[in-house]
């Protein structure tokens, strides 16, 4: 909103300093000062409204020291990121971009289904909450929202790099459109084409056409690629959204890795957004994309800023309104910038926590039905509580597993060139 208040200035009234909204870079700046802002200062009164609620935890005992100790915690604190996120959204991007409509859907729409879960959880006093299959109901959904969007939606195009260009990245750093850019433009000669296509780390020739898959169905591949992409997009989404939720056990887990990898996620998509250096990375630009830069900034504004009150010992927990919420943008943000095959590195932590569930769960049915007894590979599962039982202390698996996902991050951006 601001951003089209101060174009309005800018152009009937020549403002000075107006045009500072045109720069993404400054956008995103105070999108992630101001969902900051939201998240510790606002964050506060809600615990304490939640604290007044009687909004808290039910907690099993699980056998984990320091566990029944967080009875009674305030929960549903995923409300607090969700405001911290799409206020600065509102106020700082170009509400007309698609890309920009998409996230917001992406956050309404799992936020409710997690609200719903934990309302449930709380006020309904039902320990299991919203059953599975609607869950995963919503989920789809989603998935079938994105997918057909992306695949049908005439301003979600990619733009192909047809020559190198003399210009030097490095001193045109800034990603606003101006007149200086104009050459730099010209001399690629390139248009926007509407194509299925993704990154594929590793690779030099770095592009997949999902209409690949499809080819042997008719000569125009294009039309049924959506047999392909529609499913996969619903996968991808219902996987990490799930992911997020198994990783939000212990006190500021969740939190963290998602800011570690939002903040990835914002670097990519920045990158390419921007002509000269998705050009010099020899990556897919992707027209209008920049703008996402903005909301991932508030995204991660939104989760340091609910870490202060959820790192250990954790003020408030963020519920499934949280952590599937953050699940999908990760997700649904990875597909808009053409990134999903990089998920299983980047969110590495969530496939681990993931993994450790899916292993105990088959593992123990398996030996169940073979020797009458089910037995286990983790002392618990998912992965967490398994170190929480070997005597670790909560912070240090949590700074360890911060580490795994910094490190995680960098090989994300590493394979921008190495290929």
């Amino acid at each position: 909103m601001l951003y089209y208040l101060f174009e309005y200035l800018r152009e009937a009234f020549d403002m000075p300093g107006a045009n500072v909204f045109q720069y993404i870079s400054f956008r995103a700046a105070m999108a992630i000062i101001t969902s900051l802002f939201i998240s510790m200062v606002f964050g506060k009164g809600l615990i304490n409204l939640l604290q007044r609620k009687q909004v808290g935890e039910t907690v099993r005992d699980l056998g984990l020291e320091g566990q029944m100790e967080k009875k009674g915690t305030p929960t549903m604190g995923g409300i607090i990121i969700i405001l911290a996120i799409l206020v600065p959204t509102l106020l700082f991007t170009k509400l007309d971009n698609i890309y920009i409509q998409l996230m917001i859907f992406t956050t309404i729409w799992m936020g409710m289904i997690g609200f719903a879960d934990d309302y449930i959880k709380v006020f309904r006093k039902n320990k299991d909450g919203l059953r599975g299959k609607t869950k995963v109901l919503g989920q789809v959904v989603l998935g079938i929202v994105v997918g057909i969007t992306m695949f049908f939606h005439p301003d979600i195009a990619t733009e192909e790099v047809a020559k190198k260009s003399h210009i030097n990245p490095i001193e045109n750093i800034n990603e606003v459109p101006a007149k200086r850019y104009q050459v730099a433009h010209d001399d690629f000669k390139t248009a926007p084409v509407h194509s299925t296509q993704t990154t594929i780390p590793f690779f030099k020739n770095n592009t997949l056409d999902y209409a690949v898959l499809v080819s042997w169905i008719d000569d125009d591949a294009r039309k049924w690629a959506w047999l392909i992409y529609i499913p996969l997009v619903i996968l991808i989404i219902t996987a990490v959204s799930n992911g997020a939720n198994l990783t939000d056990g212990i006190d500021g887990l969740a939190t963290g890795t998602s800011a570690i990898i939002g903040a990835t996620l914002g670097l990519l998509a920045w990158l390419s957004g921007h002509y000269v250096f998705a050009n010099y990375l020899g990556i897919m630009h992707i027209p209008n994309v920049g703008e996402l830069t903005i909301f991932i900034s508030a995204f991660v504004g939104a989760t340091i800023g609910f870490l202060w009150y959820n790192s250990y010992p954790a003020q408030v927990f963020m519920g499934d309104t949280g952590s599937l919420t953050l699940g999908a943008i990760i997700a649904v943000f990875a597909i808009l910038i053409r990134k999903e095959l990089l998920i299983p590195i980047l969110c590495g932590i969530f496939l681990m926590e993931s993994l450790s569930v899916i292993i105990q769960v088959s593992w123990f049915k398996h030996t169940k039905r073979k020797y009458g007894e089910g037995k286990r590979v983790f002392l618990m599962s998912p992965i967490h509580h398994h170190y929480q039982k070997k005597g670790y202390s909560e912070p240090k698996i949590v700074l360890r597993f911060f580490i795994i996902g910094i490190m995680l991050a960098v090989i994300t951006i590493v394979t921008l060139k190495l290929r």
